[in-house]
Formats: structure tokens, sequence, C-alpha cells
């Protein structure tokens, strides 16, 4: 068996990227230097609590099969940067706490000898999955498109997966740029055809090229692309979907007609930012047709205006949901994720689905991430005049989940929306009037990870204009005061809110974990993800306040906020494990903690970060008399059991 001395965990989608203080680096950008560079000291100070992350080192289609959530994903075993890359897989049976396996899919071939690079599971209608992913085949970059299938069908956690002899399935024709044909989609079936998108580029034109197949293994290329737009660049991690007209429930990917609407994201290398557009899939002849009315270009809808990439959505048949990984890449230096020991966190998984307008879509945070809530405090009636501030105690600040709902009683001090800002992306607008600026209605919101006296704090704030037709809404997560460190990208980030006001009544959700603030304005309609770093507030220095300073009144008509707990995240199962585990009458983690509340489990946990490696059965819980362990791990019990 495999050695799982390095093996932890992330997410699934490839191609990602590293920020520096100077700006974005290709994901593909390799450090010869520092990539097989181990990492003996892993820093926790801004590691994150309750997402999903490596324990070490570097990270980049989930899929649910036979009652578990599969997590692939792009991992550097060697190194906290980009190289040595395999498909590092996780199984989950709630999407929070994660059991990690062995690689499924690793260079070992003539077509993926080079590198194995991002792509998507299938699900066939006879139930068997199918992965499909892009494979460098030379020194010169040269991507094509292969397959890999489960060794055995009947092992739920599908630990084993095969690469047939008949890959590719998929070649670069003389009209395609060989050296950027990647990350394929999910396929889906219509008009008696599989079809997959491949994300691409002629020139400054972003592609998304259509393939079809009758058999699932001749693919075919369309005579032209399913969309297209130019001066986008190249088009990473496209997805295509479907999304109900008629109820918030998810579709799977094959699933068309008039009561259904079609999305289509990609991902653009060029701005490392996302955009998507709704419109209509015609079935017959293959083409995307985006509402007229949306932006088709790097300007367009975003599911997060802030730090988030590569991102990848499934369908969940156990709960009929559309659910949206997304990846976060860090905000410091390449040496400072080699001092640290760790780059790149998955974000909390999110439900999507159309708003009813039509013209957007809406996210939230999955229920299962409630089960992580520990102590809660409340805050009612709070009203915040201008200049006011008032501290959320009792909970781990650090560490929180924060939903809070402001109102104010006139929209009347609205500042006057200048017609020069309609020209500018909300970020900008964000950095001319960040917090600290005075308004009439806002700035107001949250100070997230703030120190005491303020000398490090994340504001997330809303702040209303008028403009000559209506109000508008500008959410802001502005990192410029995160830290005191040096060499760190701290950004604002921004985007406009599409709300209706005439409640008088705006709501904020905040996902607070040491390093990260993920914000869902307005029930999810506008998004923003920030990566901080801040170096006083930290642990239990720590603070959470709401504020205001415009100088219309507002009232914080009701806030709750929770502790957040730590999940199981990423324990390769040692046989020591596994004998300690079924002491307590389950094979696994996930089981385990179907048995037992994660509350009841932390006190038998001697924790580091989220280390459960020292997991002992308590005698209260015990149910099986399996042999007596040893205390101490001996070597040879490293390897992950199988």
């Amino acid at each position: 068996m495999a050695r799982t001395k390095f093996l932890s965990v992330f997410s699934f989608f490839a191609l990602l990227f590293v920020l520096s203080n100077n700006g974005v680096e290709a994901s593909h950008n390799v450090y010869l230097r520092y990539q097989s560079l181990s990492v003996d000291n892993v820093k926790q100070i801004h590691r994150t609590g309750y997402h999903f992350q490596p324990s070490k080192n570097w990270i980049n289609g989930p899929m649910y099969y036979k009652g578990l959530y599969h997590l692939f994903y792009q991992y550097n075993p060697k190194g906290a940067v980009w190289g040595n890359i395999v498909w590092a897989h996780s199984v989950s049976r709630d999407l929070i706490n994660w059991e990690s396996l062995e690689p499924a899919i690793y260079p070992s071939k003539w077509f993926d000898n080079y590198g194995c690079w991002s792509g998507s599971a299938t699900v066939l209608p006879n139930g068997k999955p199918v992965i499909f992913y892009t494979g460098i085949v030379d020194e010169h970059n040269r991507q094509i498109q292969n397959y890999a299938v489960p060794a055995n069908l009947s092992d739920p956690y599908l630990r084993e997966w095969v690469k047939p002899d008949d890959n590719p399935i998929v070649n670069p024709d003389a009209s395609v740029n060989a050296s950027a044909f990647r990350d394929p989609t999910t396929a889906w079936w219509a008009e008696g055809h599989w079809k997959i998108l491949i994300g691409s580029r002629r020139k400054h034109r972003g592609v998304a090229y259509l393939y079809r197949s009758r058999d699932f293994k001749k693919w075919v290329k369309a005579k032209h692309p399913l969309h297209s737009v130019q001066g986008t660049g190249m088009w990473e991690c496209p997805d295509f979907f479907p999304v109900s007209l008629s109820n918030g429930n998810g579709l799977d990917t094959s699933v068309g007609g008039q009561n259904v609407k079609h999305v289509l994201k990609v991902s653009l290398d060029m701005t490392r930012y996302e955009y998507y557009t709704i419109g209509t899939y015609d079935t017959k002849k293959d083409r995307y047709y985006p509402d007229k009315a949306l932006v088709d270009g790097w300007a367009g809808l975003r599911y997060d205006y802030g730090n988030f990439y590569a991102s990848k959505t499934f369908f969940d048949p156990s709960t009929n949901r559309r659910i949206l990984w997304g990846w976060a890449n860090e905000s410091d230096s390449v040496q400072q994720d080699m001092d640290k020991g760790w780059a790149g966190i998955q974000l909390i998984p999110r439900s999507l689905w159309l708003d009813p307008s039509g013209k957007q879509l809406l996210q939230w945070p999955i229920a299962e991430l409630e089960k992580l809530r520990g102590h809660s405090v409340q805050l009612s009636n709070q009203k915040l005049n201008q200049g006011e501030r008032v501290e959320v105690k009792g909970i781990t600040a650090a560490q929180a989940d924060v939903d809070v709902t402001f109102s104010f009683r006139s929209l009347d001090k609205a500042e006057p929306f200048d017609p020069k800002w309609a020209k500018l992306d909300a970020l900008d607008v964000c950095a001319q009037k960040g917090s600290r600026a005075q308004g009439g209605l806002g700035p107001f919101g949250l100070l997230t990870l703030a120190s005491e006296k303020l000398e490090e704090f994340t504001p997330v704030f809303f702040r209303v204009f008028k403009a000559a037709d209506k109000h508008k809404v500008l959410l802001c997560s502005d990192a410029r005061s995160s830290s005191l460190g040096e060499g760190l990208y701290k950004p604002p980030f921004a985007g406009f809110v599409d709300v209706d006001l005439t409640e008088k009544k705006l709501s904020l959700r905040s996902l607070i974990d040491n390093s990260v603030v993920e914000s869902f304005g307005a029930g999810g309609r506008t998004v923003i993800t920030s990566r901080v770093y801040p170096t006083i507030a930290v642990f239990d220095k720590a603070h959470l306040f709401v504020f205001n300073n415009g100088s219309e009144t507002v009232t914080v008509e009701n806030l709750n906020a929770w502790s957040m707990n730590v999940p199981v995240m990423n324990v390769p199962l040692t046989r020591t494990l596994k004998r300690r585990v079924q002491k307590c009458g389950a094979s696994s983690f996930g089981q385990l903690l179907q048995r037992i509340s994660f509350v009841e489990f932390l006190p038998f946990m001697k924790r580091r970060g989220s280390d459960v490696s020292f997991f002992v059965c308590p005698d209260s819980l015990i149910t099986s008399t399996v042999g007596d362990e040893k205390e101490e791990i001996e070597a040879d019990e490293d390897e992950a059991w199988g």
C-alpha cells in the first residue's frame, strides 16, 4: 500500500493558481526548487478550523455514489507549491466530515506521464462512475482527454481506479490549440448523444468546444463550439448545467425542457475571476444563447466577487440539490506558503438555485454545516447610531457563523450614486468608500477578525446609494485593514446586490474561520470571500463587532452567532485507528459520527487543528472487544487501511 505520510486532502478542480504580493501566478507555474521540498513543521496560526484543507502542502469532481460523497482534488503530496500533481481522494457522508483515501489518479501512462490535470465525474444510467481528466503528454504541454473507471464497483469508497488502454478518448485536431485544451465537464445526454465541453481559446476568444458520443468512448467534435466570447481569453473549468424555473430543487445534468434554463460558467485564466450567464440551450443545434439582459464577458455575473476560482457543481440525487464547490487560494507569497507548510482551502459547499426573478443564481451554505454550531449568542433590537460599534461576545470570534438582519427607517439619507462609478467595478467604489468613510445609509455591517483596539479588522458591510432610477446596494469585504503583516495581498472585494429595499432591511451571513471570511448578502444574492492573515486578531484575541458609520441610525433587528466546532478532516485511517473506531461499533469516522454527536466526540480527541489521529474510544461507547492496541503507533501502521 502507498504510504500516507504526506497524504491530505482538498478540492476537485485543477489548474488553480497562487496569489503573490505582486498579483496572480498561474497554477501550472512550476517551482522546481520547492515542489518536492518536505515540510516538517506546519504552522497552525492561520489554518482553518472547519474548511476543507490538507494537513500539509499544496492543493488545487465531486460525485455522490452509494451513500458517499466523493471529492477528487489536485494535490501535491511533496510540497506547498504547485507540482507533482495527483488526483487525491476524500469521502464523506455529510460533506462536512471527511476521510482521506489513497490517490485515485496519478501519472502512470504515456497519455498522462507529464501530468494528470483536472476534469469531472459522470455517473452513467447503469450506476457506473466515469472520470474524464486532462492528461499532459509531453514537455510542450500538449493536452489530451482521458478517462478512468473504478476497479471494483461493489466498493462504495471507490478506492482504486483503472485507466483503460484505449485512452485517450479525445485528441485536439489541427484547429485546436493543443496547449490550451483542458478541463472536461460532466457529461449530459441530449438528442441521442452524450455530450461534454472542453475549455480552450482561439487567440483571445474563450471557447467551450463540444464533443458528442453515442457509446461514451468514441467522441466527435461538433462543427461549432457550444459558445465562445471574444476578448475573454482561456476558458478554464467550464461548467454547464440546468436550473429549474419552478422551484429551488437541483436538476440532473441531462434534464431539459420548457421549464428549464441553463447556466454556463467559465473560469477566466486572463483575469483569475469566474463569470456565468443564464440562458437557453438549443439541444438540436447544440448552441447556448445567454439571456440578452445579461453581460456575457468578464464583467458578467459571478458566483463570488472575492477570492474564488476553479469552481464545480454537481447534482446530489439524495437531496435533489445542485451543490457548488469553490477553491480559495492563499493571498500571501510563495515563500510564506513554504514557511507555513500548506496552501489553499476549499470553501464551504453551497446550495445553488435560480432566483425567482430568473436574473441570477442564489447561493447558501449547505444545511449540514449547522451540525458544527456550538455555543450561541443573540442580539436583538440593538440600535447603532453614527460611529457606534457593539461587540458580539460569548463566542469564538476567530471561528464563527454569524447571521444578522439590519433594518433602517428611511432611505432618504442614501448618498447620491456618482454617474462616473457606472463605468467602474464595484470593488473600485468600495476602495473609495470604505468602512471608515462616513456616509448616509451605511457603511454598516460586521467587523470580523478584529483586534481589541482595531489595529486589525476585516469589515464586511453594506452601503446604499441613490441612483437616478433606483437605489443601489453595495456589499464590501475589505481586507486592506486585515493585517499588520507584510508582503500580503489585501484587496477590497465588492459586488452590487440586486435586492428589493421595500421592507428597509438587509441581511448578512458571514462564515469566519481564522484566515477566511465567506459572506452572503441578502440571502445569497451577492457572495464575497476574503483570505486574510491577522497577526494580533488570532485565536482568542479575535473579536467580532457590529458597526455603523452612516448618519442614518441602523438597528440590528436580529443577530445569531455560533462558535464553530472542528469536523473530522481528512484523516487517513491507520490500522490502529481502525481498531479504535471499531471499538465504538463503527467502521469509519463518518459512521461513528452518525452514532454520537460531534460535541460528544470532541472531548476524546487530542487535537492539533483538525488532527484526530489520537482518537481513543471512550469506555462508555465501547461496543466491540477488539484486540488491545499499543499506545505507540508504530511506523508500519502509518499505512492507510484499504
